[in-house]
Protein backbone atom coordinates (compact mmCIF):
# COMPACT_ATOMS: atom_id res chain seq x y z
CA UNK A 1 0.00 0.00 0.00
CA UNK A 2 2.52 2.52 0.81
CA UNK A 3 5.05 1.77 -2.28
CA UNK A 4 2.57 2.71 -4.51
CA UNK A 5 2.13 5.95 -2.22
CA UNK A 6 6.32 6.62 -2.54
CA UNK A 7 6.43 5.71 -5.95
CA UNK A 8 3.70 8.38 -7.03
CA UNK A 9 5.67 10.73 -5.02
CA UNK A 10 8.66 10.28 -6.44
CA UNK A 11 7.24 10.26 -9.76
CA UNK A 12 5.34 13.75 -8.85
CA UNK A 13 8.93 15.39 -7.72
CA UNK A 14 11.17 14.56 -10.47
CA UNK A 15 8.02 16.09 -12.80
CA UNK A 16 8.60 19.32 -11.12
CA UNK A 17 12.28 19.29 -10.72
CA UNK A 18 12.33 18.80 -14.46
CA UNK A 19 9.61 21.52 -15.27
CA UNK A 20 11.32 23.76 -12.85
CA UNK A 21 14.51 22.75 -14.61
CA UNK A 22 13.58 24.04 -18.01
CA UNK A 23 12.28 27.28 -17.23
CA UNK A 24 15.03 27.85 -15.68
CA UNK A 25 17.17 26.81 -18.73
CA UNK A 26 14.94 28.72 -20.55
CA UNK A 27 15.24 31.77 -18.52
CA UNK A 28 18.70 31.31 -18.35
CA UNK A 29 18.75 31.44 -22.49
CA UNK A 30 16.44 34.32 -23.15
CA UNK A 31 19.48 36.51 -20.80
CA UNK A 32 21.06 39.12 -22.54
CA UNK A 33 25.19 38.26 -23.25
CA UNK A 34 27.09 40.39 -20.27
CA UNK A 35 30.73 40.99 -20.86
CA UNK A 36 33.21 38.95 -18.06
CA UNK A 37 35.24 41.76 -17.97
CA UNK A 38 36.04 43.45 -14.24
CA UNK A 39 35.26 46.76 -14.41
CA UNK A 40 37.93 49.16 -15.17
CA UNK A 41 39.27 51.75 -12.71
CA UNK A 42 37.56 54.94 -12.70
CA UNK A 43 40.07 56.87 -11.14
CA UNK A 44 42.66 59.44 -12.40
CA UNK A 45 45.91 58.90 -11.58
CA UNK A 46 47.67 60.17 -7.94
CA UNK A 47 50.31 62.84 -7.78
CA UNK A 48 52.48 60.27 -6.52
CA UNK A 49 51.94 56.82 -7.17
CA UNK A 50 51.18 54.28 -4.34
CA UNK A 51 51.47 50.51 -4.22
CA UNK A 52 47.88 50.21 -4.38
CA UNK A 53 47.56 52.69 -8.04
CA UNK A 54 50.25 50.36 -9.39
CA UNK A 55 48.60 47.27 -8.63
CA UNK A 56 45.59 48.61 -10.00
CA UNK A 57 47.52 50.14 -12.93
CA UNK A 58 48.81 46.75 -14.22
CA UNK A 59 45.38 43.95 -12.50
CA UNK A 60 47.72 42.16 -10.05
CA UNK A 61 47.11 42.28 -6.09
CA UNK A 62 49.79 43.91 -3.88
CA UNK A 63 51.19 40.95 -2.60
CA UNK A 64 51.58 39.57 -6.29
CA UNK A 65 54.82 37.95 -6.89
CA UNK A 66 57.71 39.28 -8.97
CA UNK A 67 57.32 37.00 -11.93
CA UNK A 68 53.23 37.52 -12.06
CA UNK A 69 54.56 40.96 -11.82
CA UNK A 70 56.43 41.75 -14.85
CA UNK A 71 54.14 39.16 -16.85
CA UNK A 72 50.89 41.47 -16.05
CA UNK A 73 52.96 44.68 -17.31
CA UNK A 74 54.01 42.83 -20.38
CA UNK A 75 50.44 42.23 -21.27
CA UNK A 76 49.61 45.87 -20.67
CA UNK A 77 52.26 47.25 -21.48
CA UNK A 78 51.50 45.43 -24.98
CA UNK A 79 48.36 46.65 -25.24
CA UNK A 80 48.98 50.46 -24.81
CA UNK A 81 52.77 50.41 -26.20
CA UNK A 82 53.05 54.42 -28.26
CA UNK A 83 54.46 52.23 -31.03
CA UNK A 84 51.07 50.44 -31.61
CA UNK A 85 49.14 53.62 -31.10
CA UNK A 86 49.07 53.83 -27.29
CA UNK A 87 49.77 57.02 -25.26
CA UNK A 88 53.40 57.84 -23.72
CA UNK A 89 51.91 59.42 -21.19
CA UNK A 90 49.84 55.92 -20.38
CA UNK A 91 53.17 53.74 -20.99
CA UNK A 92 55.10 55.95 -18.60
CA UNK A 93 52.73 55.22 -15.97
CA UNK A 94 52.75 51.40 -16.89
CA UNK A 95 56.55 51.19 -16.32
CA UNK A 96 56.29 53.33 -13.35
CA UNK A 97 53.75 51.07 -11.49
CA UNK A 98 56.16 47.98 -12.51
CA UNK A 99 59.14 49.32 -10.88
CA UNK A 100 57.01 50.68 -7.78
CA UNK A 101 55.44 47.12 -7.53
CA UNK A 102 59.07 45.73 -7.92
CA UNK A 103 60.85 48.06 -5.33
CA UNK A 104 62.24 49.94 -7.57
CA UNK A 105 60.43 53.12 -7.43
CA UNK A 106 62.08 56.69 -8.37
CA UNK A 107 61.56 59.74 -6.33
CA UNK A 108 60.84 61.84 -9.39
CA UNK A 109 57.85 60.03 -10.16
CA UNK A 110 56.65 60.33 -13.85
CA UNK A 111 58.36 62.02 -16.58
CA UNK A 112 55.06 63.84 -17.36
Amino acid sequence: MTTPLIAGLSVAAVALAGRYSIQAWQAFKARPPTARMRKFYEGGFQPKMTRREAALILGVRESTPADKVREAHRKVMVANHPDAGGSHYLASKINEAKDIMLGKSKNSGSAF
